[in-house]
């Protein structure tokens, strides 16, 4: 095969893998039901005038399936991680009680299993359209590269195969996080 077409199949490739990452990133910070440390991934704090994750200032843990209990390496942070979490308006209500921020994570109710569940769904869609423009590109990339149009019809294939398999992955990955989400 043509080294040309090699390189727009891997960029595709790669564009796609991207896609696919970012959705599994998304997906992870929806709740469905049990506590996890992942539900914070998004939060920013201000550390001294920069915006770092959570993650980087603090120890966060889930001691039951209900709770998160968030340990900051300094203790100064405490209010700064608590506004960050309200500023994230993930429906959570943060606890200080001078040493760690508790978070009771409560129960979904079924009306809000189905927001997330849409919300997950339009994650999954989000992730096709980036699967969809790096199929455009990769096409538009081999119709203008000089080989003969065999070769481009069958790089164009393999660009379709390629978007085949990883939209039915997104898919996949959507339905189980549906299930999980609607499981009670």
């Amino acid at each position: 095969m043509n080294e040309e077409i090699e390189f727009i199949l891997d960029t595709a490739k790669e564009a796609m893998h991207n896609a696919i990452e970012h959705l599994i990133k998304e997906l992870r910070s929806i709740r469905a039901g049990k506590a996890t440390p992942s539900m914070l991934s998004n939060v920013m704090v201000d550390y001294y005038g920069s915006q770092t994750p959570l993650s980087q200032v603090a120890n966060v843990n889930t001691p039951d399936a209900r709770t998160i209990s968030i340990q900051p390496w300094e203790k100064n942070m405490l209010q700064e991680i608590e506004k960050a979490i309200q500023l994230a308006n993930l429906g959570f209500n943060p606890m200080n009680n001078g040493d760690v921020i508790m978070i009771n994570v409560p129960p979904l109710t079924e009306e809000r299993r189905i927001d997330l569940a849409k919300q997950s769904k339009a994650e999954a869609e989000h992730a096709k359209v980036g699967i969809r423009n790096a199929r455009k590109d990769a096409n538009n990339d081999i119709k203008k590269i000089a080989v003969s149009d065999d070769m481009k019809k069958i790089a164009e294939d393999d660009v379709q195969k390629l978007t085949d398999a990883f939209v039915k992955d997104i898919d996949e990955k959507a339905s189980l996080k549906e299930k999980e989400i609607m499981k009670v």
